[in-house]
This record gives structure tokens, sequence and C-alpha cells, in this order.
């Protein structure tokens, strides 16, 4: 098996250091991608520091990958060497339950293989490294111009795991979506809710972000610890996106919807949410959702919705060695809007082994 230089972490207890992994050899089906830039998502640092009590060590963290195609399986159809394209957070799923069938391999009922911290036959390693071999089912095509490649790589997560939500309760012309919360997921929601044709309100703790949050393309900003804004909007939503990863109250949120209204959360915080009042849901029929990611087929379509609307993540580029003060910097949320590792650097601080 071949060796492949990364950056990982052997332990909880220990920073992200260069260190050598084993990739598979490339299967009649596979594709071997050189990567060329990885984001860094919240993710990330949970599984790395073990937050979620469920990391395999040693942990290569990175589901935001774009690179370039260098081999392919004798069975593979769909790409060839030189292609750019991009891999998300999953690289298998079981592909023959309901799920599967019906293209939601995110939900897979028998689990999906994440790309890193997976549990299939062995642990898979993430985008932290040089390169990735990937079965065709989930590799992506990527029409974006080559400027613009390291600031796809946010959409592989960030991207997919709020257009899904859009997309899927119907935002568009005539709706009115609020979007919670101004951060690597927030600003990605803005940006789509608008380039869907919808009314988009962005609510923030922080009024230094409503001018930024207006130039992504919010119609309106609320400041959310404001009673007097957040009144002026009650019984008004049709769909709220709430990207927020830290225990706060719902009900704040769930009073702004209309009749049949929803609240979709995607931030995931450490701990729960305090309990919404049940009547702020019955007494409008209002719902409270969930959403995770989305599958291979709908991160394609949405690979080509922002391709087409010249959708990108806001990015700060960094080097491989400075990914773990990126992410101090990341929970005091001191990025504009999403890490991006050039991974062109990774060669001077890994060595194979």
């Amino acid at each position: 098996m071949p060796h492949t230089r990364a950056y990982g972490t052997p332990a909880a207890s220990q920073p992200l250091a260069p260190l050598a992994i084993e990739r598979r050899a490339v299967g009649p089906h596979d594709v071997r991608i050189d990567i060329l830039y990885c984001g860094v998502c919240h993710s990330d640092l949970h599984t790395a520091r073990n937050e979620w009590g469920n990391t395999l060590y040693p942990s290569v963290p990175g589901h935001e990958i774009v690179g370039t195609v260098t081999a392919v399986g004798d069975k593979v159809a769909k790409f060839k060497p030189g292609d750019t394209v991009g891999v998300g957070c999953m690289v298998d799923s079981c592909q023959h339950c309901a799920s599967c069938a019906d293209g939601e391999e995110q939900y897979c009922e028998n689990g999906f293989t994440g790309t890193y911290n997976g549990r299939g036959k062995e642990n898979t390693w993430g985008g932290y490294s040089e390169n990735i071999v990937v079965n065709e089912k989930f590799v992506l095509r990527i029409a974006h111009a080559a400027e613009q490649l390291a600031a796809v790589a946010p959409l592989l997560c960030a991207g997919i795991t709020t257009y899904s939500p859009l997309r899927h309760w119907g935002a568009g012309p005539g709706k009115k979506v609020g979007i919670v919360g101004l951060g690597g997921l927030g600003h990605m929601g803005v940006k789509l809710a608008h380039a869907m044709g919808a009314h988009v309100v962005l609510f923030t703790t922080s009024p230094g972000k409503q001018a930024d949050a207006k130039r992504l393309g919010a119609d309106e900003v609320v400041i959310s610890k404001d009673p007097a804004q957040m009144a002026l909007h009650a019984g008004s939503f049709d769909f709220i996106l709430n990207t927020v990863a830290a225990p706060h109250d719902l009900d704040a949120f769930l009073t702004l919807l209309k009749r049949d209204g929803t609240m979709c959360l995607v931030g995931a915080p450490a701990t729960p949410h305090p309990s919404p009042t049940v009547f702020n849901l019955i007494l409008k029929r209002r719902q409270l959702a969930g959403s995770l990611i989305g599958g291979v087929r709908e991160t394609q379509e949405m690979l080509e919705f922002c391709a087409k609307h010249g959708i990108v993540s806001d990015i700060e580029m960094i080097a491989m060695k400075d990914v773990n003060e990126a992410y101090e910097r990341m929970l005091k949320g001191d990025v504009k809007y999403r890490f991006v590792i050039d991974m062109a650097t990774l060669k001077h601080e890994a060595k194979a082994a």
C-alpha cells in the first residue's frame, strides 16, 4: 500500500503534526486524487480532540477536498486523469438500503462511511494529506474556474449542509427565509438563499456583522438579542435555517415562523439546546427539524448551482503548519468565514515514512 504524507494526531491530547499513512491501491472502481485544497470544518476539531467520543486514532481530518485526478481504475467511466474533482463528507455507503436507493446516502440505514473516522473495514483518513483514493460514486465534478478552487473546497461541507435544507423546504421567490448565525455555515446560507431568490433575513448577536451580511446577500439584518427587533418579525417567516453550534433559546426563533413554518437546525452543539415550549409548535403547526449534509446527487447539483451563480465560500488560506492555530482561532470565531489549507505546503511539513 502506498505511503502518503499527511497531518494528523495520534491522540485527543496531542496537536496535529506530520505523519505517514497508507492509502489503498487504486481498485477497478477507484479514483486517486492529488489534493490541492482542503477546507477546515468545526467537525475536524471535534474529531481530532475526540469531543464526540468516537474518534479512531490516528486521526487525519478533512472532508472539504478539491484536487486533480491522477489515476483511475479500469472500470471507471466518469473520470479521467487531469479532471478537477471534489470529495465531501462521505466515501461510501451500503448502496442497497432505501435511503441509498433514493440518492440520500447521508441517511444510509446501515451508516455511511465518513471521509475520515469512517468505521467500515478500517479507519478512514481525510483530506489533510497529499492524496486520497475514493470510489468513483463518491467523487464530484467541479466546474468552477481554476482561480476559485480554494474557495470551492468549503462547498463540499458548508455549502451542501445549507443548500440541502434550503432546497428541501422550498427557499425561493416569494419566501421569507431567516438565517441564524453568520459563520462558516451561515454565510453560505445567506449566499445560497439569496441566489435562490428568497427574501433573506440574517439573525446575529453581533451588530458589527450587519454590513458584511448585506454584502453577502441579506436583505435585512436583525440583532437577535434585541427583543424589539425580533418582535417586528413575529409570525412572518416561511423557513428559518439555524446554523448556530451553541445551545440557545429556540423559542425566540420559533415564534417568528408563520403557520406551517419550519426551523431547521444544522449547527451541532456539544450540549443540548434548552427544550422549546411545546405551545410554540402546536398552536401554529410549526415544525422543528434537522438536516445532515446531502447525498451525492444533491451535492453535485449544489456544485453546479454554485458554478452557475458564481458562488464560493469566503476564505482565509493557511499553510498546513498553521492548522493548530486555525483551530484555536475557529473556536474564537476569528475567521471570515472558512479556513482552507493550501496542500502544496504539506510537503514542507510532512515526511514520508
